[in-house]
């Protein structure tokens, strides 16, 4: 059992790494998952500047990428309907309505210029066998600009998962350049679809943002959806608003979907509804506003690492030196290289060194004779004369020794000395050389591509209770007992909406909390429902006057309820076989007037309390005794009334006095 468990948890690390290394997480030099730097690497081998049938990029990505074509499709349609690697022509579907490409057969695509700028460079690039060792294919492209946080990627591999959103390509150009110089930057997400975006909680990209739909609500009875939100389809839009019309949340008479190259949903409102009030539920109920998070979790040293937006530009501003320093190098060498070449075959040609070869009858004495031949010549060399030198010069033909021109030669000698100097000026100077390449790759870039998409503000969250309609008519059968929204020959009690929860309050003494009652017993004598939300109980104060059923005294309770388990019955009686209920008030001072049964030696036959005297506490407590003689009558009345009938009666005294 040991060992199965050993092997179990072996093959399944391996298959982690496996996931998270090779298909889920990009890199974060390059920013792509395998499978598209395969694609790319493939178009930069197909590269002759026209245009190749998808199919063809596919099959021949194949022989790099082991998990079949339909993942390199759908990963280069992708890519290219970024528009910033790959040119397209054809249908490679739309990304606003959710409309699938042409078949690959259909489609064509070639690299483009800016992918060669920023990506291409095979002298520089490491290269790994492919997963069959037929070929040989990139480990990572030495990118200049970090295309992990310009396109964005998301990816979910075993116990992780990667989001990273799109941003402006020229934001973050401008971010590497002011890292370089020093200065202090903020990236935050753009998206090609537009829309609006709360980065409040964004935290450098390990946070989350709420993103909305652009409305146009200029048309009382109409609204238009001109931009959709980040990851939101017009048809997934139009879904999620027929959904919430359909459960009552919203009055829509018609949909209308116009999206082509731009978004425009036309919501038709009905009889009734008016834009104003309309747009904060779609926000509520649909997706024109959604909350999403993000995870920038990147493959960086062959280890997962969450990194921040801003602390990847960072990075890729310091490897844009690295890489361009070591081009640099490579080109001063390929120049070194070319100078040494450019003297050889000066000194070669006029010194008739060539000549020296006739007398030579085997390869090594031809070989000798021409490096002897330089000894007297070493002080205008580079570096001393390799066999490769040699095999190049005795490769030049007779014409062209016949023909050799000294003064182009020393141009070009001039030409290529002149490009040395340029090229340590260069890295003498490689930060402002940086800064310059920087610049070099906007001019490559669509102007429309370098102007922000999505507009950046404050989103106040729309609460779905706010902006719920209480249309549903909350009704009470005395007859049976039963209340509910979905009662016949009942008595209105008030409308509720789905999120509304209301407190009932019986005869029998008790209370209970009911989540939008579609048809709930409570039984019969119903003296109390109200909504039951803080901010609302907040506002009761409820007097309750109890009776002890042998003695018939009267005792007052003044209580808040306020808060308690849904469908859970409390009771509010000390006692419920003890007192009974005589009466209920949610009113804020009332006279009572209680008017005891005639006695002998009954002195005070009435008396009258108000409830402002009593304290108001806990739901739970036993109250105080008001009376301790048997009553006949109990009567009610709120002070504010007991007020306006004196006054009354007063004004009618005056009139009868004059």
């Amino acid at each position: 059992m040991a060992q199965v468990e050993k092997i179990f948890r072996k093959n399944f690390l391996e298959y982690a790494s496996y996931v998270i290394k090779e298909r889920a997480i990009a890199d974060l030099q390059d920013g792509f998952k395998p499978v598209q730097r395969r694609i790319i690497h493939s178009l930069f081998e197909m590269d002759d500047g026209k245009f190749h049938k998808v199919a063809n990029v596919v099959g021949w990505s194949m022989r790099y990428h082991p998990h079949g074509d339909s993942s390199i499709y759908e990963a280069l349609v992708n890519l290219a309907n970024f528009d910033l690697l790959i040119e397209k022509q054809g249908n490679f579907g739309n990304s606003l309505t959710g409309d699938r490409a042409a078949a690959s057969r259909y489609i064509e695509c070639r690299i483009l210029p800016f992918a060669k700028k920023v990506l291409y460079n095979p002298e520089l690039t490491e290269y790994a066998d492919s997963y069959d060792g037929r070929h040989r294919e990139p480990s990572v492209f030495p990118a200049k600009i970090p295309l992990v946080v310009i396109q964005g990627v998301n990816g979910i591999a075993v116990g992780m998962a990667t989001t990273i959103f799109s941003h402006n390509v020229g934001e973050v150009l401008a971010g590497m350049e002011k890292e370089l110089k020093g200065q202090a930057f903020e990236i935050l997400p753009d998206f090609l679809g537009g829309g609006f975006a709360d980065v409040t909680d964004y935290d450098d990209g390990r946070g989350s943002i709420v993103v909305r739909a652009k409305l146009d609500i200029s048309d009382p009875k109409r609204i238009i959806v001109k931009e959709l939100p980040y990851g939101v389809t017009s048809e997934r839009l139009i879904t999620t608003i027929d959904d919430a019309a359909k459960k009552g949340r919203l009055k829509v008479s018609s949909i209308n979907d116009y999206t082509a190259e731009n978004v425009s949903i036309e919501i038709n409102l009905a009889r009734g509804s008016y834009s104003e009030d309309i747009v904060k539920a779609l926000y509520a109920y649909t997706d024109c506003e959604r909350k999403i998070s993000c995870n920038p979790l990147v493959i960086r040293d062959n280890i997962p690492t969450i990194m921040g937006i801003c602390d990847i530009v960072k990075y890729h501003a310091h490897h844009l030196v690295e890489i361009l320093t070591r081009e640099l190098e490579l080109e001063k060498e390929q120049l070194y290289d070319k100078l040494q070449m450019r003297t050889l075959e000066r000194i070669f040609i006029e010194e008739r060194i060539y000549k020296k070869i006739e007398k030579q009858k085997t390869s090594e004495g031809v070989i000798k004779s021409v490096v002897n031949g330089f000894d007297d010549f070493v002080d205008q060399l580079l570096r001393p004369v390799t066999k490769d030198d040699v095999d190049r010069l005795l490769k030049i033909p007779i014409r062209r020794i016949s023909l050799f021109d000294i003064n182009k030669n020393e141009m070009e000698i001039d030409a290529i000395n002149a490009a040395l100097e340029l090229c340590q000026t260069r890295l003498n100077n490689i930060v402002e050389y940086s800064i310059g390449y920087i610049s070099e790759i906007r001019k490559l870039i669509p102007k429309d591509r370098l102007d922000r998409k999505t507009i950046i503000m404050n989103i106040d969250k729309v609460n779905v209770k706010d902006v719920a309609q209480r249309d549903k008519e909350l009704q009470y059968n005395s007859d049976n007992g039963y209340l509910g929204y979905n009662i016949k020959d009942g008595t209105k009690i008030l409308n509720i909406s789905i999120f509304d929860k209301v407190v009932v309050i019986t005869k029998a003494g008790n209370y209970r909390f009911l989540m939008n009652p579609e048809k709930e017993y409570v039984g019969k004598g119903l003296l109390y429902c109200g909504y039951a939300e803080k901010d609302e109980l907040e506002k009761v104060t409820f007097s309750l006057i109890m009776q002890q059923k042998t003695y018939k005294y009267l005792f007052i309770k003044r209580f808040k309820i306020k808060s308690g388990q849904l469908n859970k019955e409390y009771c509010l009686l000390p006692d419920s076989e003890t007192y009974k209920v005589v009466k209920l008030s949610i009113v804020e001072n009332a006279e009572i007037r209680v008017v005891y049964k005639p006695k002998s030696g009954l002195r005070i036959k009435e008396e009258c309390f108000y409830l402002s005297d009593y304290l108001v506490k806990g739901a739970f407590t036993k109250g105080n005794r008001l009376t301790v003689k048997a009553i006949s009558s109990l009567k009610m009345r709120p002070v504010k009334e007991i007020k306006k009938q004196n006054e009354k009666d007063l004004f009618d005294e005056e009139n009868e006095e004059e």
